[in-house]
């Protein structure tokens, strides 16, 4: 199932929307974390350097044929063995791992979904106790140049008490300029 339109530019306009390197500092993404989910992993802008970091697998999924085979390439270049890409969709089918079998969880850009509440409980089963959750999105601001409508575009406090209907806590929250904040929370 797709999410609802996040109004994702073309690869080259979307990979300098961010400061890469800062977000993972900011996020908590470094050679502590062993395994990582991501979630709408797109052109792998985050999976990669992701991968660089991680001292064990990154399991990216997508449900977009075009966005996974990027991603395998990108990785083959980078001669990364730890990215395992799959085409999933997740909120039907799960993440199909099995129960506390990951350290953290990247939900980047992908709350603006209809039941983020699900993918969120999904996110909660697979992580470890004391994992963590990253949920980066657009600021609520009908300035920025892309994202999705402000209609469904999530305010930092609807992620974070979604996040804790499923379970989660202690919320951290980052501003990621120009564009984004950074929430981060634990099992």
């Amino acid at each position: 199932m797709k999410i609802r339109d996040s109004g994702m530019p073309d690869r080259c306009v979307w990979e300098n929307l961010f400061d890469v390197q800062g977000i993972l500092t900011n996020m908590e993404l470094d050679s502590r974390v062993r395994d990582v989910v991501e979630v709408g992993c797109g052109y792998g802008t985050f999976t990669i350097p992701v991968a660089k970091v991680i001292s064990g697998q990154i399991y990216a999924y997508d449900v977009d044929e075009e966005m996974i085979r990027i991603i395998k390439s990108e990785a083959e270049k980078a001669k990364l063995n730890n990215v395992e890409a799959a085409l999933r969709d997740v909120l039907t089918d799960g993440f199909g791992l099995s129960a506390e079998s990951v350290d953290y969880v990247m939900l980047f850009n992908i709350l603006h979904l209809d039941t983020p509440v699900v993918l969120l409980k999904e996110a909660h089963r697979v992580m470890i106790s004391g994992g963590k959750l990253g949920a980066i999105h657009w600021n609520y601001d009908p300035s920025t140049p892309r994202g999705p409508s402000m209609e469904i575009r999530p305010k930092p406090e609807e992620c974070i008490r979604w996040a804790e209907q499923a379970g989660f806590h202690s919320p951290k929250m980052y501003d990621l300029k120009p564009y984004h904040y950074g929430i981060v929370l634990e099992k």
